[in-house]
């Protein structure tokens, strides 16, 4: 069992039957009245991200969240195969399963898996990631005034925006945090 007072963002605990992890917690102590905790989960099951108030010292169940080292290794139509490194295993999950992080995932990128009673419920990228543009409009001189960003499509997909200096072909470092450039490999 776990109290408010031990919250911690990132930590995951059982409430109302549901796994929830807590993004984001604030302890108030009002000059009249008892302290409480606000706070912010975001649902495992559905992403939806709920605010809750609880009374300071009031008790959780904490959930267990088992991390594994894996490796990608490819996809084949929805599917992406990882290889757990400690067993070398092969497992499989949709991208749908992981979401976001599926648009980051190259060949051989070593990312932590997330799991709850055996089933996968996220997986933690690296900071950055290296990939290769794919396509990209030429950038037009003079046009630079300001920062100025043009789309490219990345290997995996995903489509970003780049400076304008960037060339079809390159290798880009992208942030898995929030989607965007960050500089070139």
């Amino acid at each position: 069992m776990i109290s408010t007072n031990q919250f911690k963002t990132g930590m995951s605990l059982l409430f109302d039957g549901e796994l929830y992890l807590i993004e984001e917690f604030q302890h108030v102590k009002p000059g009249k009245g008892a302290a409480f905790v606000r706070t912010k989960l975001r649902s495992i099951k559905t992403g939806n991200l709920l605010s809750r108030t609880f009374d300071a010292g009031e008790k959780f169940q904490e959930a267990f969240i088992e991390k594994k080292s894996m490796q990608f290794q490819y996809r084949s139509g929805e599917d992406l195969h990882f290889m757990d490194t400690q067993t070398y295993e092969s497992l499989a999950f949709s991208a749908s399963q992981l979401g976001d992080a599926a648009n980051y995932l190259m060949e051989n990128l070593e990312v932590r898996g997330e799991f709850y009673e055996g089933r996968l419920i996220g997986v933690e990228l690296p900071t950055t990631v290296v990939l290769k543009i794919t396509d990209s409009d030429p950038g037009l001189r003079g046009d630079t005034s300001k920062a100025a960003m043009k789309p490219a499509v990345l290997e995996t997909g995903l489509k970003i925006q780049v400076p304008l200096f960037i060339e079809r072909g390159e290798s880009i470092k992208v942030d898995t945090r929030t989607g965007e450039y960050a500089g070139r490999a």
